[in-house]
Parts: C-alpha cells; structure tokens; sequence
C-alpha cells in the first residue's frame, strides 16, 4: 500500500487526478473499489454480530445495495457522467443554486466524517484490542487514521481505489477461508445447519413484527437508505465518476452489485451459524473476533486480520478523500477561484491532513456514549429519506423547483430530528417509543416528503432552475459500440437483478 500511494503519488498533477484519478477507472477497479469502501469495519462486525442475534435478515442491506447498484446504471449514473460534476452536490447545485448545493454536502459532509470515518475507525481499534489487550486506544486510532491519510493525500483517489482492489482481494480470502471452516463444521449440509440454529435465523424475509428488520421496512426503508448511500453518499459515487467513460461506470456499479451477494454467504451466515458453535456471548460485536481467534489457524489468522484492517483502511481514505472534494468543491468553489492545477493540489492535501486529525480523535467522543452503533442506522434512517425525495423528484421531473427542494428538506430534518430525540429519549429511560421500525419511519417520511416536493414545486410560480439535468430514456444506449452481450452493461445489470432476486427467495 505505501509502494503504490508513492507510485501514484509521481505522477499527480492536478486537483482532478486528486480527486477523480483524471477520470480514467476501468470497470474492474470501480466494482472492487466500491465494495471495498463499502465492507467497513463496522459492517464485518454488525453483519457478522446482528446475524449472531437475530439471524440473516441483515444481510437484506447488502443484497439491496446489489440491486440499487444494477438500478443505478440505467438511471443516475449517466446523468452524473453527462454532467461532468465532481460532487453529487454540484448536482443540486446545477438544479437549484448554490443554497441547495451546500446544504445537501454540509449533511454529507457531516455523514461522511463524523459517522461512516470515525465510527470505523472506532469499531475497528475495539476488534484489534480484544487481539492485542495491551494496545491503548488513541495510539490504534491515530495509526489507522494517520497511515490511511498519508497515502490517500499523496496518491489521491487512484491511491485509494488501486488500494481497494488489493485490499478487497484480501477481505474476500481471509472471510472465504473462515466461512470454509466454519460451514465444515456442519458436513456443508445445509438442512443440518438450518436445524442447528433458532428457528427463523436463516430467513431473509421476516415477519411484520419482527424487532431486526421487519418486512414492510425491508420493501419500503432499505431502498430508501440504499439509494442514498448508493446514489447521493459522495465516497461511494466519487469512483463512479472517475470513471474513463460511462460504459465503464456502469459496468462497474453492476459489477460491485454482483459482489454484494458474498456477504450474505462469508459474514452473515457464518454469523448465525456461530450460534451453536460458540459459548453465549453477551456483546455480539465480538462473534467475528471470537471466531477468527477459535477457528482459524496461524497465519490464516493473520490473513483475516490483514483483511479487517484492508476494510478499516478502505473506509478510512475513501472518507477523507470524499470529504476533501466536498470541502474544496462545494464550499471553498476552486472552480470558480482561477487557482492552478499546483495550488488546487496542495490545498486538497492540506484539507485531508486536517480531516485525519477529525478522524482519529472523534472515537475519543463516539466511546463516551454507550451503544452508538444502535443509533448509527438510525442516524441516516432520519437524516436521509428528504433527500432521496427531493433527488429522485429532481432527477426525474423538470418542474421540480428550488422552493420545493429546500422546504421539504428543512421540514423533513426537523421531523425527523423530533423523531431521533424522541427514541433517544424513551430509549434511555428503557420505555416503549410506540413508533414503528426505524426502516418503516424512514419509507414513510420518504413518501411524505416526496409528495410534499411535487406540491410545493407545483404551486411554485418560479420556473424551474436548469432543468437540463434530468433523466431521459436515451441516457440509457451505451456510450461505445456493443460487440457482444456480455459486454452490454444492460445486460449485465440486468443479471445481477434477476440473480440478486433469485438469492432472496431461495433464502426467504
């Protein structure tokens, strides 16, 4: 990783190969890259731990972002690469003014530091403790967010996504090599497995009053918080849109939506399978440490290790990198300051050396507030359905206007931080909220506020602000000539629907 961060790092000339690697990523570099960036710290060990608990339903996350991925392909993904934006804020931006635009990125923003970077970084340092005991937690978290750093601002978003490949090809072998081991300690029979474990634990599809994932919120919430992460989450779309062409950007988000199957087979069906297998535990976040240390070898041991810390190490420069192109693109406007190429460049590393500080001393904060990671999801379960409305009405209808976008996103933040407080505050006293699922909060607020765009923008006398960047039917043909169908991006993504829809129902 340090070879390849200096290599990188040689031929770096401008802020766009900083922070788009001079858009030119092939297909198999963005699938690897956006799975890596995805399978964080905190998903091996809530996958792995909730799977332990509750059972498989939470792998439905993981097979949703397949199908969201494939949907992606024949709908944003072209419209960001027809626009040549650089932040999926500039999107708004284009749409209804600079208000908009720096209103949807401070919530990235926000996101993006102070949840997916720090609370990786966070559940990471916990998992490598309970391996070596005598490691004290600041020492953990500056040297994970200080060697992710240093290679991401010298080698920028190439650094980071050739990183990915590599540290993706770990992480699949180490979790492949564990799932083996474990998966023989029932003779590979599937019938004894599923005998061995509470029933229910290995079905995808729960009832409507199950406490995991019910099913209403698994058809009406998931996509919801999957296509923000998907579509509109900076670190995941930066790679799509440092892609050398559009063809090469969908074939890689169907690609990655091809790789969002294996977690369900190497993390969450070991994780319930863990069940019989180990003493009760009374954390769950401990289920994949525990059986790395129990089942695995010496030296398959070290690979496991080596790939947790390839996912900390994903997330962690993915993050950084993000945030900085939302710092010096939508707030500091480098576009429009006439800095040159060398300027651009060493403001941007500036910016990431002063986010690894953020990021490696905001755990210090997350430990001091017990059972965090309960309130991660729900985090994004209230602070994202507005904006997936207000993008799919922007991206889809022209008469979308920037009264509309703006008032349904304050009046949906503040409904949903009344709804956070709220829990937060039953939860604390241990008293029933009487709401609903988080995932069926979120659908609901999700269609609210989207009813609540199309009124506004429809009473709104103002005409819409560019209304250009939208989505067409013609968006859709490739960009190059298809010689073959496996090489048709629409095929592609199409096979990975059918398949992912195919794994659910035989795991239903």
């Amino acid at each position: 990783m340090i070879i390849i961060g200096w290599v990188v790092s040689r031929n770096m000339k401008s802020g766009e190969d900083l922070f788009l690697a001079g858009r030119s990523l092939g297909f198999a570099t963005i699938g690897f890259s956006l799975f890596a960036s995805n399978i964080s710290s905190t998903t091996l060990i809530g996958v792995t731990g909730q799977a332990y608990s509750s059972g498989i339903s939470v792998a439905n996350y993981e097979l949703m972002a397949g199908i969201l991925l494939a949907i992606m392909a024949f709908t944003t993904i072209p419209v960001f690469l027809k626009i040549r934006i650089t932040t999926v804020p500039e999107f708004f931006g284009q749409r209804f003014g600079p208000t908009a635009q720096k209103y949807i990125s401070g919530l990235t923003l926000f996101l993006t530091v102070f949840v997916d970077m720090a609370a990786s970084i966070y559940a990471g340092v916990i998992v490598l403790q309970v391996f070596f005991p005598g490691a004290s937690f600041i020492p953990l978290c500056l040297g994970l967010a200080v060697f992710a750093g240093i290679y991401t601002a010298t080698g920028g978003l190439r650094a980071v996504v050739y990183t990915d490949v590599l540290q993706a090809i770990i992480l699949l072998s180490g979790a492949a090599a564990l799932s083996y081991l474990i998966y023989s300690e029932f003779g590979f029979d599937w019938e004894t497995a599923k005998a061995a474990v509470p029933q229910g634990h290995m079905s995808l599809v729960r009832p409507a009053s199950d406490a995991a994932l019910p099913w209403p919120g698994l058809i009406i919430g998931v996509p919801v918080l999957g296509w923000f992460y998907w579509s509109a989450n900076q670190y995941v779309i930066q790679r799509v849109l440092a892609a050398k062409n559009s063809d090469a950007a969908r074939q890689g988000a169907s690609f990655a939506g091809l790789l969002k199957i294996l977690p369900l087979l190497l993390l969450a069906i070991p994780g319930a399978l863990a069940v019989p297998l180990l003493e009760p535990l009374d954390n769950s976040d401990l289920v994949f440490p525990t059986l790395i240390s129990e089942y695995l070898p010496a030296g398959l041991t070290g690979l496991v290790l080596a790939g947790l810390i390839a996912a900390i190490m994903s997330t962690i420069d993915s993050t950084l990198n993000s945030a900085s192109t939302l710092v010096l693109y939508d707030f500091v406007n480098v576009k429009e300051r006439g800095w040159s190429d060398k300027t651009i460049l060493r403001i941007g590393r500036f910016t990431t050396c002063g986010l690894i500080v953020i990021a490696a001393f905001w755990p210090l904060v997350i430990r001091e507030f017990p059972g965090v990671f309960n309130y991660i999801q729900q985090v994004f379960g209230y602070a994202v359905p507005p904006v997936v409305a207000v993008f799919l009405v922007a991206l889809f209808w022209k008469g979308t206007t920037r009264s509309g976008v703006l008032i349904t996103l304050l009046t949906g933040h503040i409904a949903g931080g009344g709804i956070f407080v709220w829990r937060a505050a039953h939860s604390t006293a241990d008293a029933s909220d009487g709401l609903p699922h988080f995932t069926i909060v979120a659908g609901l607020t999700m269609i609210a506020s989207l009813f609540l765009c199309i009124a506004i923008s429809a009473l709104d006398k103002n005409k819409p602000v560019n209304a250009d960047s939208v989505w067409h039917p013609t968006n859709m043909a490739p960009e190059t000539k298809v010689t073959s169908i496996f090489a048709d991006y629409r095929y592609q993504a199409v096979g990975v629907l059918i398949l992912t829809l195919l794994v659910i129902w035989l795991f239903r």
